[in-house]
């Protein structure tokens, strides 16, 4: 197993990390992966391995994530980010690369998959489209409003823990750990910007009809992962989603929830691997 390399890149005056999984196969795939709202480059760690032998997996901290940069507090919206993949794609010189995307990443995906770059030859959307449930985007928001310091990392991952029983306790607290950075006060707080955590600031995101446009112009193949359970990701939204992309199929993760990857890392990594 070749080892991941953390890298950083300036895109657009700002300072961005990724993780690049180098592969031994010198025409290897490249595969871009994008984290979700208030997730991390890391969280990709476990698919990341499983794919590494196959693909040149890179997974980004989008702004204001992970280990990048905070940005202005105005500047988080889904085409700010669409721009930096672009900007991103075109530093490393990316070719006939794969696109994944969960959540906030798989919106930035789609987005950018409905511009047709001709580099894009692939692209997988995990649970989000067009139209988000309401009750899903109520329990985020109150979610991440409500607690964001703890005494410990034990303490930050028994609060993850009471928010998703269906995870091992290794996979999240690996996410959870890796989300964390200490404070002054030395307690511990969330590593993304505290300015996605504020109830007054809305982060920019296209209208519906804007999203639905856009997906009617993807070309490329597309997969859309849904959790069976998910509170995000209407079955009636998904169906129509993959009727309105030009190629697309739908899988759906039994005993899963929006969060598929910390749910079902297993069947999201088969169902991935099936379609690359």
């Amino acid at each position: 197993m070749r080892r991941v390399v953390d890298e950083l890149i300036e895109l657009r005056g700002l300072r961005l990390h990724y993780r690049d999984w180098p592969c031994a196969k010198p025409d290897a795939q490249p595969l871009v992966l994008l984290h979700g709202f208030t997730s991390h480059a890391r969280a990709w760690d476990g698919l990341a391995k499983a794919l590494a032998d196959d693909y040149r997996v890179l997974a980004l901290d989008q702004r204001g994530h992970g280990e990048s940069a905070w940005a202005a507090p105005d500047s988080y919206g889904t085409l700010e980010m669409v721009a930096d993949l672009e900007t991103f794609a075109a530093a490393l010189g990316l070719r006939a690369f794969a696109l994944l995307g969960h959540s906030m990443g798989g919106l930035v995906a789609m987005h950018y998959a409905g511009r047709r770059p001709r580099a894009l030859s692939r692209l997988v959307i995990v649970d989000i489209g067009p139209e988000i449930a309401p009750a899903g985007l109520a329990r985020i928001e109150s979610s991440v409003q409500s607690v964001d310091r703890f005494p410990s990392k034990e303490a930050a991952f028994a609060r993850a823990r009471s928010l998703n029983p269906r995870p091992s306790d290794a996979h999240l607290r690996h996410r959870t750990e890796a989300n964390l950075m200490r404070t002054s006060e030395g307690d511990w707080t969330y590593r993304y910007d505290r300015v996605l955590r504020d109830p007054q600031h809305k982060r920019a995101r296209p209208s519906a009809d804007e999203s639905w446009d856009v997906a009617a112009r993807i070309e490329v193949p597309t997969l859309l992962i849904r959790g069976a359970e998910s509170d995000i990701l209407d079955a009636a939204v998904a169906k129509r989603l993959v009727e309105t992309i030009l190629e697309a199929r739908l899988v759906e993760i039994p005993d899963s929830g929006h969060s598929i990857p910390l749910d079902a890392p297993d069947a999201l990594i088969r169902a991935i691997r099936s379609f690359l």
